[in-house]
């Protein structure tokens, strides 16, 4: 009988891709992919640990999983990912219950890795030098709907911000070649892929250790030339990558979605500088007036980190305005985690736990109002919206996303009128609005 898998990805999407080519390299190996962790053989927990709250999670989980060795059919635990790249003798010494440890360039060898276990009683740990870049060749087990997939087109990073662990778990940049990420969005599109979402730890940065040095904005033409794909979506630019070429292709290319996610983090330059981060505050003000002033119809995501080392009342005060006059559509807010290693770990003013809750909350309640705000300025107008399917609430309604929401992390539109089916892309006239979805009904064609 084949043995049964069950994978449990958490963090961000470049960590379900690499949970998605796990899954596929396990499936080619013959062995039977289940979402039953009770039923499973095999449990994987593919781990973030970017900050505090993501180690927990991590943490709580493995522990959480580690019962099914006892109330479940499983025979091994695995443990994947940023939190044993990181911590691998602390967790082996910790988690006995963990059977083997996988970092973050070893897992394209899942399957060889588990074979390596058997007959073998003690805890294994496959933890090499970060610096694997994913291949297309590789098989790939999509766990997001047919319609929708993220495209991871570099891993690792080298900006250096002064409070990220990103480079010693993923390392330095490595982009992948044009001619690979479209082998690979044209499977995904002949698969029924509508929706591609660029994906690295900065798209902006991509190309640049490539040789030629290929910009995103020729990445983006190349992809726009792929029949049967509708929607392509950019996510995580930093602004300081942010070029005229890639303002101009969002406003002239139809498919690509009139979104971006561009994390600033701070607007305030003394907190800026001590972050290590490239931009100013004059420079990402000039950047989002000229990108508003370009394409009104976009939708720009931001994040922002409060608390960080030294972030004075005045410092919170300036960040509290600048989002109080931009009016971000999407805004995620982060408390700022102090992580061993990091230069910001050691800097000096550390920001209370308590001022930094305060902080977030302010922050949150400012841009509930104002995404509200933005919200009902759409009413009466006409979205185009991928149906996803039945609303959690109620099999009355369907439910569905925007183009100017990205999958998992934005809100959704509730659809009151009209039939469709699940990866349908059609066009919704906006009738109400919430804090972060909308209300609309199906325009007939």
């Amino acid at each position: 009988m084949k043995e049964k898998v069950s994978m449990v990805s958490l963090g961000c999407p470049k960590n379900l891709v690499d949970a998605e080519v796990m899954l596929g390299c396990l499936a080619k190996d013959q062995y039977e992919i289940t979402t039953d962790e009770h039923a499973a053989d095999i449990i994987i927990v593919n781990t973030c640990s970017f900050i505090g709250d993501a180690k927990k999670e991590s943490i709580d989980t493995i522990l959480d999983l580690a019962d099914r060795k006892h109330d479940g059919r499983c025979r091994l635990l695995v443990v994947t990912g940023c939190l044993p790249q990181r911590y691998q003798e602390e967790l082996a010494a910790e988690l006995p219950e963990v059977d083997i440890f996988v970092g973050t360039a070893d897992y394209p060898r899942i399957a060889e890795i588990i074979a390596a276990k058997r007959g073998v009683a003690e805890q294994l740990r496959y933890i090499s030098d970060p610096n694997y870049i994913f291949d297309e060749s590789l098989p790939r087990l999509k766990s997001s709907p047919a319609y929708t997939a993220y495209l991871k087109i570099a891993e690792g990073c080298s900006n250096c911000c002064s409070y990220c662990v990103i480079p010693s778990l993923r390392g330095t940049l490595r982009s992948r070649p044009l001619d690979n990420l479209l082998m690979e969005a044209r499977t995904l599109v002949s698969n029924g892929t509508k929706e591609i979402n660029l994906i690295a730890q900065d798209i902006t940065a991509w190309g640049r250790d490539l040789p030629g040095t290929p910009t995103l904005e020729e990445l983006i033409r190349e992809l726009a030339k792929i029949a049967g794909l509708r929607w392509i979506r950019l996510l995580y630019a930093y602004p300081d990558g942010i070029t005229d070429g890639i303002i101009e292709i969002i406003k002239t290319e139809p498919k690509v979605c009139k979104y971006l996610d561009i994390p600033l983090q701070h607007i305030s330059d003394p907190v800026l500088k001590r972050m290590n981060r490239r931009s100013t505050e004059p420079q990402i003000r000039e950047l989002i007036a000229k990108m508003r002033s370009e394409i009104p119809e976009i939708a720009l995501r931001t994040s922002l980190i409060v608390g960080f080392p030294g972030e004075t009342e005045e410092d919170f005060r300036t960040l509290l305005t600048y989002v109080e006059e931009t009016q971000f559509d999407r805004l995620g807010v982060f408390c700022y985690s102090r992580e061993e290693g990091t230069p910001a770990a050691e800097m000096d003013d550390q920001v209370s736990e308590r001022v930094k809750r305060d902080r977030y909350k302010k922050l949150m309640k400012v841009q509930a109002r104002l995404s509200f705000k933005r919200n009902r300025r759409l009413i009466d107008t006409e979205e185009e919206v991928i149906v996803e399917g039945y609303s959690d609430e109620t099999d009355l309604l369907l439910k569905g996303r925007s183009s100017r929401q990205a999958p998992d992390i934005d809100g959704q539109v509730y659809i009151t009128a009209g039939t469709a089916n699940v990866g349908d892309i059609v066009r919704l006239r906006i009738t109400d609005s919430s804090d972060y979805d909308l209300i609309g009904e199906i325009v007939e064609e």
